[in-house]
């Protein structure tokens, strides 16, 4: 991608208007300082002392954060989350971040707010080192009213938007917001609206999920379409172009050092090598900002090589920010525009 591209297909981010749908969760941060460490008098258990608390949103939240830092002018998140104090902490950050309209994020009593709790020892001059997390999830199903109310607002949002994001982070099947009620109403959305890139991607796996496109990595890619050669890079340029053509979609297949493979449904292909390494790395939200830079490109006139050029290297980015989960701004992505390895 030269930069005169970048200028053009970025200038379109502004006035985009695009949508995500799925698991919302609240990422919660307790920064611990290790020099006030004290002993529990109660207990004789070491007290680890949180001197700052901080939160945003996670899951679904992390790809609506990196098409907030793209400058994207409209997102609108469709999902759930409890009518508890994690809600309120979710709704508030969701509504202090630009272009984001949070209408269609219900609160309900019957959920619980999805919330990874993390702890993290932050000492001056080091890197922070995160502790075991503390995971809040629901492990009941969906109500049947809830997925109802999300469905009429799948079917309000979709024919206004330039793309769609599913993003299905629950352990659980039925759990979450992309149930299988839910993904019948995408399928019907995404065939009656074929111009609208829907990017789809789930924790566990996307089978049985309607024909959208799919971004995954090499082993969920081989799993979905039971190949053994997906773990070479030809073999996954083969089964990727499979997948856009049996969806007649694009597939978009992310393969960590290795870069990004994107196929089309005429079966063209197209690999980008990762940025090197620069230092230490934490690789959580790589696979969101690359989900949000296509969700971006795409619709602003992206080729899937440039999309994945620019996904590329957002990923780089994000997986250098330590003790969180990154993003990478237009501003950030243009000195590295013309340094992307060829193949």
């Amino acid at each position: 991608m030269t930069p005169e591209r970048f200028r053009s297909v970025t200038s379109r981010y502004a006035g985009l208007r695009v949508a995500v749908v799925g698991d919302f969760c609240l990422d919660r941060y307790l920064e611990i300082d290790p020099a006030r460490r004290e002993t529990s008098i109660e207990t004789g258990l070491p007290v680890y002392n949180v001197t700052r608390v901080r939160a945003q949103p996670g899951g679904a939240g992390t790809v609506l954060n990196n098409l907030v830092a793209l400058g994207v002018g409209t997102i609108i998140p469709v999902g759930f989350c409890g009518d508890d104090g994690e809600g309120f902490e979710l709704r508030r950050g969701l509504a202090a971040l630009p272009g984001v309209r949070p209408d269609h994020v219900v609160a309900t009593s019957e959920r619980r707010t999805f919330t990874y709790c993390k702890p993290l020892v932050v000492e001056p001059g080091r890197p922070p080192v995160e502790l075991n997390r503390f995971d809040t999830k629901n492990w009941t199903p969906t109500p049947p009213a809830l997925e109802a109310r999300l469905a009429d607002a799948l079917r309000t949002v979709v024919p206004n938007v330039d793309a769609v994001v599913v993003l299905d982070q629950v352990d659980e099947a039925e759990t979450g917001v992309v149930t299988r009620g839910l993904l019948d109403v995408i399928g019907e959305l995404a065939a009656a609206h074929p111009r609208v890139p829907v990017l789809a991607d789930s924790r566990r796996s996307p089978r049985g999920w309607p024909p959208v496109s799919f971004k995954m990595n090499a082993a969920e890619l081989a799993g979905l379409l039971g190949r053994d050669d997906a773990g070479s890079l030809d073999g996954v340029m083969s089964a990727a172009a499979e997948l856009a053509a049996r969806n007649g979609r694009p597939a978009f297949i992310t393969l960590s050092e290795r870069g990004i493979v994107a196929a089309a449904p005429d079966g063209a292909t197209e690999h980008v090598p990762a940025l090197p390494v620069r230092g230490p790395i934490d690789v959580v939200g790589a696979g969101d900002s690359v989900t949000a830079n296509l969700a971006a490109a795409l619709p602003s006139g992206a080729s899937l090589r440039e999309a994945i050029e620019l996904a590329s290297i957002a990923s780089s980015l994000v997986i250098h920010q330590l003790g969180t989960t990154g993003t990478a701004s237009v501003a950030d992505l243009a000195p590295w525009v013309d340094r992307t390895p060829s193949n």
